[in-house]
This record gives structure tokens, C-alpha cells and sequence, in this order.
């Protein structure tokens, strides 16, 4: 069984969306964990709407914030794979099916597929993010190519995955995490998965997230300064390179 992720922040504008895609796919052994993060919109009632079994909403009573709301529904899950999907996003009817058989064939921890990027009303495709077949620890500290609306892992390998706190680059630090303990992550080249651009610039924001993977250089992977800025002038670089191709702009997590 695949478990899915899907942390929910005043999502009641995009969360439909991202539930169907879930229910249109060709796999359906799943359950989606939908943790709503303190909400104030109408985002639980319009989940409380599906009558689907697998869906299981779980009302957090206190903000736990991306991470924390990510490592609680991680440690219900019941799945030995475990996806990841926010709130706003979107999956393609294949992408369960594809990416599970392709992580059985190839005994994969840690898998990941090229996505397709979004209007903010998803009515136009703006944008692809295309992304190698194999990953390392070294190439992922230096271009964060991952998208976390595509990953899967196989915890059978990996174990009880937690994300760190670093806010807005909890997903990286984790995969990293992961790779640095001898996984390669492995990609499917195909674009299963689509991402809504947000309304944020990347002029606004780079700097910010820039801040992020240092602050995961030096506290998640414990770098000195100098290793750190070995790896930061290439991170910067592919950086912009990957925003300028979903448009320019990103969305913040919350």
C-alpha cells in the first residue's frame, strides 16, 4: 500500500483538485492522509465532503507547520511507501502505477519524477522542471532538483523518515538525509505531476531560500564554512535556472 501526505493550510481554493487527481488514479491501493494544519477557510468542511474511505482527515489542534504537520502524518501511515502531494498540487492518473513499478524493478529507497508546472488557475502549462535519471547526495546538495510532489519512498529501506525543521527546505534536508546514508535516488524522466506556480517572484524570494539550504548546509549536514561554500555558488546557480523554468516564481510553505 502507498501512503499519501498531503498537508492542508487554508487550502479550500486548490484542495479539490488535488484529492481527484488522487482518486483518478489507475492505482488504487492507497490511503491519503489529509492533516489539515489549523485551517480557518472551509478546507476541512470541503474534505468532510468525500465519502472515499481512503481518505482519512486528521484536524491537527495545534499549527505544526510544514515539517510537523509532514512527520505526523508520516508516522500514521501505514503504507510501507509513503508520497508526498501539498495542497495545490496536482498528479497525473499514471504517476502511483509508473513510479511504484519502476521503484520495485530497480529496488529503489527513493524515487522521483520530472513535473510540469502550472498557472496559478491550473488552466495553462507554463513551465516543465526536467530532471536526471539518478541523483546523488553530491549532486543534490548543489541542485535541488527534487520536487517533493513527486517523491516516494520505500520506508522498508529507509526506515521511519522525519523531516527537520527548516523552513522551506525541509523536503531537501530530508532527501539528502536519506542519500547521505548510501541510497541514490533514482527519477523517472516523464512528467507525472504538476505544480502550481505561485504568486510570489523570485526576486522577492531568493534570497530567502537561499538562507534555507545554508542554514541545511551548516546545521543539517554539519559543513564548515569553507565545504559549505563549495557546494552553495552551484546550488544558487541551478537554482535560478529551475525557478526561471516554472516561470519565475515560486509559492511559499507556510
Amino acid at each position: 500500500m502507498i501512503s499519501i501526505i498531503m498537508p492542508a493550510h487554508n487550502a479550500a481554493a486548490h484542495i479539490q483538485a488535488a484529492i481527484d487527481s488522487v482518486l483518478a488514479q489507475s492505482f488504487t491501493d492507497f490511503e491519503l492522509l489529509i492533516l489539515d494544519d489549523c485551517s480557518t477557510d472551509q478546507t476541512v468542511a470541503l474534505v468532510q465532503s468525500y465519502t472515499d474511505p481512503r481518505i482519512q482527515l486528521h484536524a491537527l489542534e495545534t499549527n505544526l507547520g510544514a515539517a510537523g504537520t509532514r512527520n505526523y502524518g508520516i508516522r500514521q501511515a501505514k503504507g510501507r511507501y509513503v508520497a508526498f502531494l501539498d495542497s495545490d498540487d496536482c498528479w497525473k492518473p499514471e504517476k502511483l502505477a509508473l513510479q511504484l513499478a519502476f521503484m520495485q524493478e530497480n529496488e529503489v529507497a527513493l524515487s522521483y519524477t520530472a513535473y510540469d508546472v502550472m498557472s496559478p488557475d491550473g488552466d495553462q502549462i507554463t513551465g516543465h522542471v526536467a530532471v536526471p535519471e539518478t541523483v546523488t547526495y553530491r549532486y543534490l546538495l548543489r541542485n535541488t532538483i527534487i520536487g517533493c510532489l513527486t517523491v516516494m519512498i520505500d520506508t522498508k529501506q529507509t526506515g521511519l523518515v522525519q523531516m527537520p525543521a527548516f523552513q522551506g527546505a525541509e523536503d531537501t534536508a530530508t532527501w539528502l538525509s536519506i542519500l547521505k546514508k548510501g541510497h541514490v535516488a533514482k527519477g523517472l524522466t516523464e512528467p507525472l505531476a504538476f505544480y502550481r506556480k505561485g504568486n510570489v517572484s523570485l526576486s522577492s524570494n531568493k534570497i530567502q531560500m537561499a538562507k534555507h539550504i545554508w542554514q541545511v548546509y551548516r546545521k543539517g549536514q554539519n559543513m564548515s564554512v569553507f565545504t559549505a561554500l563549495t557546494h552553495f555558488p552551484f546550488y544558487l546557480w541551478n537554482g535560478l535556472v529551475k525557478h526561471l523554468r516554472t516561470g519565475g516564481s515560486v509559492k511559499l510553505v507556510k
